[in-house]
């Protein structure tokens, strides 16, 4: 069944889910069964970059969207499958394993509730394939438990990093400095949310061309200081501002096709 779009909020506390309720989230499930779930990873980011970026940045666009929408936001899950980053000191990775059966248990556990429409923002390439995965292993898992919405559910995954928007954004900004891991797009963000991180910023040196990913120790013998081609000297607050922006407009339009489909 396709779900009423609440409408927006002014304060963004009022779609968080872990601010509310049981009784606040059963009346709104008699009219949205949507729900939004950030997901990220807790991995280096090059030298200046801060280890929670992608959950930072999946949080801060899932709220966004949240906002503007009125649909429920999860607590952001701060793991993902982020084994090749494990050679730097403070990563801390789930294996695609251990992902897949977490997302099952969250996505089992909200369509017990009566959640039928469940979108994904994530901020970690290295979540796609194992989300997407989960999202198979949930729909055979709720048939067999027998749960009486089963045949209702849908998913969505949305790289907010991957929004058409964002990426001409980050192309007009950083042209191929951009590059594909510590980006200045993802720093920037960061920056606008925590403007503390803007201290960590300095002139680096030229990163190495992004190339294979292997395992952890490959890894950290091609990219020695964690960077993949990109120049994260380049990002400033405001570019975050205006990236947060693009990604939340573009997945709130996203979301309503998503939330309005049969």
């Amino acid at each position: 069944m396709s779900s009423i779009i609440p409408g927006p909020v002014e304060n963004s506390n009022a779609i968080r889910l872990e601010l509310l309720s049981w009784p606040e989230v059963e009346r709104y499930l008699t009219n949205c069964k949507g729900v939004v779930l950030p997901i990220g990873s807790t991995e280096q980011h090059g030298p200046t970059g801060a280890i929670g970026t992608d959950a930072m940045t999946a949080e801060a666009v899932a709220l966004e969207v949240g906002r503007r929408t009125g649909v429920l936001v999860t607590p952001t899950q701060p793991f993902g499958m982020a084994e090749h980053h494990l050679g730097f000191p403070g990563t801390m990775s789930l294996k695609p394993s251990t992902l897949l059966e977490v997302l099952n248990d969250l996505f089992l556990s909200l369509i017990s509730n009566g959640f039928e429409r469940i979108f994904v923002v994530n901020g970690h390439g290295g979540n796609i394939a194992t989300t997407k995965a989960a999202f198979a292993q949930v729909h055979s898992n709720a048939r067999m438990r027998k749960i009486s919405c089963a045949s209702e559910v849908r998913f969505k995954l949305a790289n907010w990093f991957m929004a058409p928007s964002v990426s001409l954004k980050a192309k007009e900004l950083y042209g191929e400095r951009e590059g594909q891991h510590a980006t200045p797009s993802e720093i920037a963000l960061t920056m606008h949310l925590e403007p503390d991180l803007i201290l960590k910023q300095r002139p680096l040196n030229d990163p190495v061309p992004a190339g294979a990913i292997n395992g952890s120790e490959d890894f950290r013998l091609r990219y020695p200081d964690g960077r993949m081609g990109s120049d994260p000297y380049l990002a400033k607050a405001d570019h975050g501002a205006v990236l947060l922006d693009k990604a939340a407009s573009y997945l709130c339009n996203d979301l309503s096709q998503f939330l309005e489909a049969l």
